[in-house]
């Protein structure tokens, strides 16, 4: 019994590692971009695996165990925001700002874009969190103000020479201002969807920061993370996310507190605009 042991313990770790392994891969890779391209390409290399089994095809199972060594490659080219996400976010982990930082910036967020869907003035709002967004935009103005609505405001004005382009916010201070958010690549989106919000939805999908977006044309609150868009939120529904995206995983530190949140909080799964609130009309003028 004890020499059955000692031959069997190696091999049934080696399969408990690989099968953790492959589970923990799946739910981190499920929901984003290249989850169709895993789910394609495992399917071919399953009926190719089994042909080659069946009717003994030695050349082909000889190029397909060649080709396994080029998955690795691929792997980092399909997969590479995805990433540096992961990698940035496990690098940047001894910095958290403040809960009272985080809530006061949320606070102003909310008097905002409330004010500005109110008169219906486009705003485009990326709330930094563990990944710097610097590298993730092309260009910006540096500002390194304190965040109070007023500014924003005044900033989103469009007379203003910097309200095109979107504002960086870093704990309570507006750090950038018209920045040039990377657009998502999606070809599943509905062709109406403006420059602001693709612009939302690309910048969260290549770093973990959540994008609040004001529509000029109808006045509705959006906000974007991990690549899903939510459109026509109430104020009331918006403090409720950022709170429960930036305030509650702050509170848990530590790298086992990381590795929780990044496996059981992974990328939403689902369409990827959702549509809470249609626009409203605009008021007619009243007739003499």
């Amino acid at each position: 019994m004890a020499i059955y042991l000692q031959l069997t313990w190696r091999p049934a770790l080696e399969i408990l590692i690989l099968a953790v392994t492959i589970y923990y891969a799946f739910r981190f890779l499920r929901g984003t971009r290249g989850w169709p391209v895993v789910i394609g390409f495992v399917l071919v290399l399953l009926a190719l695996t089994l042909v080659t089994t069946l009717l003994d095809l030695k050349i082909l199972r000889l190029l397909l165990g060649t080709f396994s060594a080029f998955f690795a490659i691929a792997v980092l080219v399909i997969f590479q925001p995805e990433l540096r996400r992961m990698l940035a976010e496990l690098g940047n982990l001894p910095f958290f700002a403040s809960v009272s930082e985080q809530r006061e910036s949320i606070e102003v967020v909310i008097q905002t874009v409330e004010r500005l869907a109110d008169i219906r003035i486009g705003a485009l709002i990326a709330i930094e969190q563990s990944i710097q967004l610097q590298e993730a935009v092309e260009s910006g103005i540096r500002v390194d103000c304190d965040a109070t609505p007023e500014m924003l405001e005044t900033i989103f004005f469009p007379n203003n020479a910097i309200h095109d382009g979107g504002v960086i916010i870093k704990g309570d201070r507006i750090a950038y201002a018209a920045c040039i958010f990377p657009l998502t690549q999606r070809l599943d989106l509905n062709k109406s969807l403006g420059t602001r919000h693709r612009a939302a939805i690309g910048l969260s999908e290549e770093t973990d920061a959540v994008v609040v977006v004001v529509s000029e044309e109808t006045g509705l609150i959006s906000h974007a993370y991990k690549g899903q868009l939510v459109r026509g939120v109430t104020p009331e529904e918006l403090r409720s996310f950022l709170t429960s995206v930036i305030v509650r995983p702050a509170q848990a530190r530590g790298m086992a507190a990381w590795f929780r949140r990044r496996f059981n909080d992974h990328t939403p799964t689902g369409p990827a605009v959702i549509t809470k609130r249609e626009p409203r009309p605009p008021a007619r003028p009243a007739t003499k």
